[in-house]
């Protein structure tokens, strides 16, 4: 299995699923990849197919650790990636930083249950347990200082460090919010 490309079918909805159960143990195994479908906390050897979303989906093709296919036809990044930006708003951004995070060997996870764009992990879920929030913006995005709070809280609340991330042609700049108490 490593080496060999792993097959995925992409959904109408932008998600990619990886239906054989032994190469979507080997993508979750080997980097965190995606989640078992209906099982929120998998063990390494789970019985379910492997859901991915738009941004892991193209950098894993990216990678070249998965083909992905749609009706039959193999679909290459410039469609993968229309189809991700149609279901995905700040479709470009997110890649960047998701692309910049595990480039640094960082595990990322989708940080929806945060209120945020992503989960980072030093070592993975289960392992440890993500120390980072990560919010993708735009540089000249405003953000209130009620939203500072309520991050801030939030970030406090789940013990995690709340970032923001801003990807320009240079890079990704993050900002890091550190709470304490007067």
């Amino acid at each position: 299995m490593p080496g060999e490309p792993v097959e995925v079918e992409a959904l109408v909805d932008g998600r990619l699923v990886v239906w054989s159960v032994e190469q979507s143990r080997h993508l979750f195994n080997t980097g965190f990849y995606g989640k078992p479908l209906g099982n929120p906390k998998p063990k390494e050897d789970f019985d379910e197919p492997l859901i991915l979303d738009a941004v892991e989906g193209v950098y894993l093709q990216d990678k070249e650790l998965i083909i992905v296919r749609a009706g039959g036809r193999k679909l290459g990044r410039r469609q993968l990636v229309k189809i991700a930006r149609g279901q995905l708003d700040g479709f470009d951004s997110k890649y960047q930083v998701y692309k910049d995070l595990r480039d640094k060997d960082f595990v990322v996870t989708p940080g929806m249950k945060y209120g945020c764009d992503f989960a980072v992990y030093e070592h993975g879920p289960g392992i440890d347990h993500a120390p980072y929030i990560v919010q993708v913006m735009q540089r000249g995005d405003q953000m209130s200082a009620a939203e500072i709070v309520k991050a801030g809280r939030l970030a406090s609340t789940v013990r995690k460090t709340f970032i923001v991330a801003l990807p320009s042609e240079e890079g990704v700049e993050y900002l890091e919010f550190k709470w304490w108490k007067a």
